[in-house]
């Protein structure tokens, strides 16, 4: 059984920000599963159904970005849940637009939603799934992340968040490294962070 996150920030002010690009992927999960994500519980929307043979819960915190984790951590107690039966979905500004790349474990990097996972779960291992973004050097972070991608942005994304879709399913089915070669390969070519996966030391998540 696992327990699959999309994070972003709630409410009609926030929808399809770049910030909320997990909320955005775990929506094209859940439909491509037939999950309903309606249930209200744990500080979050989640839903349970099956991928595969395996059973899941998918989740939407409900909380704002850095309080992340008090929703992922109620949900693995009470699913008793290791965190190493969790998946995270979330937006990366140290990725380029179009590009995705998944790790089984690893620090929260810049991402202040991540950083909440970990500090309440207690743990960096479970896998996750980061979904470029890109950045803007001429805007503060806060407004680049809280607001709405181009129509080409947008695009481009619509396509990246099928990719996380079919990315979490992989992991679901116990094949994160076919995960890894199908859709890390893509950012090598291009890849300017550090071995951790991050450089910037910007506060990422409000």
């Amino acid at each position: 059984m696992y327990l699959i996150a999309g994070l972003g920030n709630p409410g009609l002010g926030y929808k399809k920000t770049r910030h909320n690009a997990g909320f955005q992927a775990l929506d094209v999960l859940a439909e491509r599963f037939g999950i309903r994500v309606k249930t209200k519980g744990f500080s979050a929307l989640y839903g349970e159904g099956r991928i595969g043979n395996e059973r899941v819960i998918l989740c939407k915190p409900q909380t704002y970005m850095n309080l992340s984790g008090d929703a992922v951590q109620q949900l693995l107690h009470y699913f008793k849940l290791a965190p190493e039966s969790l998946i995270v979905l979330y937006d990366d500004i140290d990725l380029p637009i179009g590009s995705m790349r998944i790790r089984a474990n690893g620090s929260a990097g810049s991402h202040n939603g991540m950083r909440s996972i970990i500090a309440c779960v207690h743990s960096e291992n479970f896998a996750r799934v980061r979904i470029g973004v890109g950045k803007d050097e001429s805007l503060m972070l806060r407004d680049y992340v809280l607001k709405r991608p181009s129509k080409d942005e947008q695009k481009q994304l619509d396509e990246v968040f099928q990719n996380a879709a079919d990315a979490a399913a992989l992991i679901v089915a116990g094949n994160i490294g076919e995960a890894q070669t199908k859709y890390n390969k893509k950012h090598e070519k291009n890849r300017s962070v550090s071995i951790d996966g991050h450089k910037d030391s910007m506060e990422h998540g409000v």
